[in-house]
């Protein structure tokens, strides 16, 4: 049974000038779940700068006077076979009629793009219990794990040793940079969970609208003039926490084991303590069919916030 909107409530898309308003809903939230705000006011107006989403009917702001009240969003990427979707409201009420307005939308995507059922994503603290079992009561069930991985830096790092044979390309100013980290990118996260490979015109546009990234900060490396494995860090955690992040560190199969993984992370901790970060920063899937995890610990991170993603399969 579809919810119906209290007459308390008014309902209209979001605006850019709408960010900090959104902030503060979802700051309160996370900040009542693990102490922090978690998010930025960069970090919200990135999502609704991306530009694969359209505010009027990808998003619903819903006030209880001038009082923000709660809000849902859902963004698609590639072929919209998977979504990702966030929702914050205190009444439960006003929440479930938001999930609706998600669903909904959700179903349009699957059709326009020609799909039976579409992937519905959202990440959850496993600090949160009362949201887990919610979620459960909705019928989404947990899909994967991820930890927020971190190093701490007292002074500075030593850059490692760059593996024998690899040529290091830091920085992809031109084009030809940014379609060899692309392709390695789509190439290594084949399959994996959540990943959705998109067209090389909208990776690059959604980097570069990211206020947080540059080109500069993606590095590249090659064996005998192939790219075969690339890391893209950002500023992502630097304004709330002072650390470097790593977006995405990929590795092509055929070159797994032989160090480079370290190489690149080693080389972004030198690179973060040199520039006065306090930390390095990443999520990692505990679930990656690569050794993921234990790269990590194995170069000195460890797990400082443990998330769920709770997946629902939405009939088209």
């Amino acid at each position: 049974m579809t919810a119906v909107l209290p007459d308390k409530y008014s309902v209209r898309p979001p605006a850019f000038e709408d960010a900090q308003a959104i902030l503060d809903l979802a700051g309160a939230y996370n900040i009542s779940v693990i102490g922090s705000a978690d998010w930025t006011l960069d970090d919200v107006q990135d999502a609704l700068n991306e530009p694969a989403f359209d505010a009027s009917r990808d998003a619903w702001l819903v006030f209880e006077g001038d009082r923000l009240a709660g809000f849902g969003w859902v963004f698609g990427k590639g072929d919209r076979r998977q979504l990702d979707q966030d929702v914050v409201a205190a009444d439960l009420e006003l929440e479930r009629w938001l999930l609706d307005r998600v669903e909904e939308r959700t179903r349009e995507f699957g059709r326009a793009h020609g799909h039976s059922s579409v992937q519905l994503d959202t990440v959850a603290y496993q600090a949160d219990a009362a949201r887990r079992d919610r979620l459960k009561g909705y019928g989404y069930q947990v899909g994967t794990v991820f930890h927020r991985m971190r190093i701490d830096h007292t002074g500075a790092v030593p850059r490692p040793e760059v593996p024998a044979g690899v040529v290091v390309r830091r920085g992809t100013p031109d084009e030809a940079g940014q379609r060899a980290a692309h392709g390695v990118l789509n190439a290594a996260f084949d399959g994996q969970f959540g990943f959705t490979p998109r067209s090389f015109e909208e990776w690059r546009a959604a980097q570069e609208v990211h206020s947080a990234f540059d080109w500069s900060q993606q590095t590249v490396l090659e064996v005998d003039g192939e790219a075969v494995a690339m890391l893209s860090a950002n500023d992502q955690f630097v304004e709330d926490e002072n650390c470097g992040y790593v977006g995405r560190l990929a590795v092509l199969e055929k070159a797994r084991g032989k160090g480079l993984a370290k190489f690149l992370l080693r080389d972004q901790f030198a690179i973060d303590a040199a520039n006065g970060r306090s930390g390095t920063i990443l999520h990692v899937d505990t679930n990656n069919p690569t050794p993921a995890l234990g790269v990590y610990l194995s170069v000195g991170m460890r797990a400082v916030l443990v998330m769920e993603v709770w997946r629902l399969e939405v009939a088209v």
